[in-house]
């Protein structure tokens, strides 16, 4: 029979409570609705059992302590009963009696107003707030609304009265300016015909001298067209003098209102130029002609090599492509038959219970 040693225990006991630990987490992890809710109910209910026992706890405690305080005081004060046989001293009596209605009905006010010798500090019976002097104040109140009623109505009279003066010599005043307004109104009137009258004769007098002003700047129109006709008839300008065209800034330029027109030596000289300009355009259309077959020649070798060696670029390309399609071939074959040998030794293929072993554990 083995004995179990503690040291086995305790790992058996270690263990265990792992297992357990485990267990519990399993059961939170794989419960999705806790974790998606995300609240723990059992540790809700602990705090709320634990809370209920502090409660009672100190509740327990209070009553306990008022049951000692209780105690202690009727230990130090202890109940008398009044014996009959006793003498009833005014003390005692007032004591015995205090519960009776009429006790209370006979005795005097605890205090009769502020001033009173009874009033101590330790009696507490005068307060902040209290008004003992209420009807007084009350009919000291009426009274001043009254007076105040009756200055206000007074006030009102005097204020009336003064309106009324100020409405008196304001109507008063509107009639003196409307006077002034109709005696200015007049004088306006006055002064506006008087106006008109100078405007219309002085207008009049202006016609007039315009209409003379006119007559004689008519008259000397006249006869300075008369003198400029003459002056042309006789003048440079109709008789065609090619020498009234020379400018006095040189042989070489001419005015342009008097000049009559080219000489026939000018007219030669210009069509003898324009002839050396038609040359000299011809030759350099020429050059330029040949100038772009020069470039038009270059341009068509240089597209021909071009084309040559895009041909021998293709012809390489396609050389390496069928290379590279050969070497691709040959690895596919190989690749085809390693995986040939692969599956011929790796029979085993995973089942089912292969991924079930999978996501068993909270870790």
């Amino acid at each position: 029979m083995e004995v179990a040693l503690p040291k086995d225990l305790k790992g058996s006991a270690s263990l265990a409570e792992r297992r357990h630990a485990e267990l519990c987490r399993q059961e939170r992890v794989f419960n999705a609705r806790n974790r998606i809710i995300g609240g723990d109910t059992e540790a809700w209910n602990l705090q709320v059992h634990d809370q209920n026992i502090k409660e009672a706890t100190e509740k327990a405690r209070h009553e306990t302590f008022g049951e000692h305080f209780l105690n202690a005081l009727s230990a130090r004060v202890p109940w008398r009963q009044p014996s009959s046989q006793q003498p009833q001293t005014p003390e005692l009596k007032r004591s015995s009696c205090l519960s009776l209605p009429s006790t209370l009905k006979k005795d005097i006010p605890a205090r009769q107003s502020d001033n009173d010798i009874r009033n101590t500090v330790s009696g507490m019976q005068k307060f902040m707030g209290e008004d003992l002097n209420f009807y007084e104040r009350k009919k000291f109140q009426e009274e001043q609304n009254r007076e105040w009623s009756f200055q206000q109505q007074r006030e009102w009279r005097n204020a009336r009265a003064v309106q009324k003066r100020a409405e008196n010599l304001y109507a008063e005043t509107r009639l003196q300016f409307d006077e002034t307004a109709r005696h200015l109104q007049k004088l306006e009137s006055a002064t506006k015909k008087a106006v008109c009258a100078a405007v219309k004769e002085f207008n009049k007098n202006q016609a007039m001298e315009s209409a003379e002003r006119k007559k004689q700047e008519k008259k000397q129109e006249q006869e300075d067209n008369l003198a400029e006709i003459s002056s042309l008839l006789h003048g440079d300008l109709l008789s065609e003098n090619p020498q009234q065209a020379a400018s006095s800034f040189g042989p070489h330029r001419v005015v342009p209102d008097r000049w009559k027109g080219m000489t026939q030596e000018q007219l030669e000289q210009i069509r003898l130029v324009q002839k050396q300009q038609v040359q000299e355009k011809l030759r350099l259309q020429e050059e330029e002609y040949q100038r772009d077959m020069d470039w038009d020649r270059r341009r068509i070798q240089g597209a021909r090599a071009t084309l040559l060696f895009e041909r021998q670029q293709q012809r390489q390309q396609r050389d390496l492509r069928r290379a590279l399609d050969s070497s691709n071939l040959s690895l596919a074959r190989e690749q085809c038959l390693q995986k040939k040998c692969m599956n011929e030794v790796y029979t085993n293929q995973p089942t089912g219970d292969y991924f079930t072993q999978f996501n068993t554990r909270s870790r």
